[in-house]
């Protein structure tokens, strides 16, 4: 597998002199990602396309589906998944991690195919972590696939990638919200998608309605899912029962992402800020794309007005320092 970190002044694709380059930082978030389909949507109905493209774990599968122009067909894709696709979509490996994750990757090939990421229409990056090291990893060339898989490697959950002679996992790690790469392939404003902004200190709960089906309609996977999930059957005193492997999992990736993600955000803020509110997602809940969808749409509608003024800032500057470079 040839993937690359790619820091490559090579790889950065300029603008034109009147173009405003602007930069969308897809943020991590398992299933709450498929919000950024909305949020990109609702963005290119306002006009504003963005121009640049960095995703972290999730967020680099939506960026990736955006940058090849497939946005629409991946969301058909997700809004048909029900909960027995996603399930199926999962091979156990425990080793490394729960899942395999090759049944999941042989689904987005046969759908959308691959690419080298230089020959996308416009910049993408994918945010990785090095294993051995803890070193943030830009992938910006070779296989779009192989870099959307080392993204999304979220730790227990996916098995690492091999990158070179370093194992890799999920970008999340060091960067949920990658502005800064953003800045760095060259975008003069940044827009951020931050999904985990309002999920602590927040009692979880489940919107979905109790699966009514006989015992033999019932996969193994769906059996392990709930043996290692808290919804189950209370204690013998009544009690609520503690929590369950995935709890347990999903409630530390959001603690270290939130308090990550506030770090990073402070030292380099973006220049405009979506936040859905996904607290009542769960990390495997693949199957509930439309919700999420529509839940990406809202927030943006609210602070639209304050992103196209300052989009309207930003081009008067660019503008004026165009304007008062000496002519060559």
């Amino acid at each position: 597998m040839l993937l690359a970190a790619a820091h490559d002044s090579e790889l950065m694709k300029q603008p034109s002199e009147e173009q405003i380059r602007i930069g969308i930082a897809l943020g991590s978030g398992s299933a709450r990602g498929w919000a950024h389909i909305g949020v990109l949507q609702e963005l290119a109905e306002a006009g504003i396309r963005p121009h640049v493209v960095a995703g972290t774990s999730v967020g680099a599968l939506v960026g990736a589906w955006y940058a090849r122009g497939h946005l629409d067909e991946s969301e058909a894709w997700v809004k048909s998944l029900t909960r027995r696709d996603v399930m199926r979509y999962m091979d156990l490996a425990f080793t490394g991690g729960l899942l395999e994750g090759r049944r999941l990757m042989e689904v987005y090939r046969q759908r959308f195919g691959d690419i080298d990421i230089r020959e996308l229409p416009m910049p993408y990056a994918a945010v990785a972590t090095n294993l051995n090291t803890g070193q943030e990893i830009w992938l910006q060339k070779g296989s779009l696939l192989e870099a959307v898989r080392a993204s999304i490697s979220l730790p227990g959950l996916f098995k690492p990638v091999r990158h070179g002679e370093h194992w890799v996992v999920d970008g999340g790690l060091v960067n949920p919200v990658p502005v800064t790469l953003c800045r760095a392939m060259g975008a003069h404003v940044v827009i951020a998608v931050n999904l985990n902004g309002d999920l602590l200190g927040r009692r979880r709960r489940r919107t979905t309605a109790p699966r009514q089906a006989m015992v033999s309609d019932v996969t193994w996977w769906e059996r392990v899912s709930n043996a290692f999930s808290r919804n189950g059957k209370p204690t013998r005193n009544g009690a609520e029962p503690g929590p369950g492997f995935f709890d347990v999992l999903n409630s530390s990736i959001n603690i270290m992402q939130d308090r990550i993600t506030r770090s990073r955000m402070a030292g380099d803020p973006p220049d405009g800020l979506i936040a859905p509110r996904l607290e009542h997602f769960e990390l495997l809940d693949y199957a509930r794309g439309a919700e999420a969808i529509r839940e990406g749409r809202a927030p943006v509608r609210r602070v639209l007005p304050v992103i196209e003024d300052m989009l309207g800032g930003v081009t008067e500057q660019v503008r004026d320092q165009q304007a008062n470079e000496p002519a060559t």
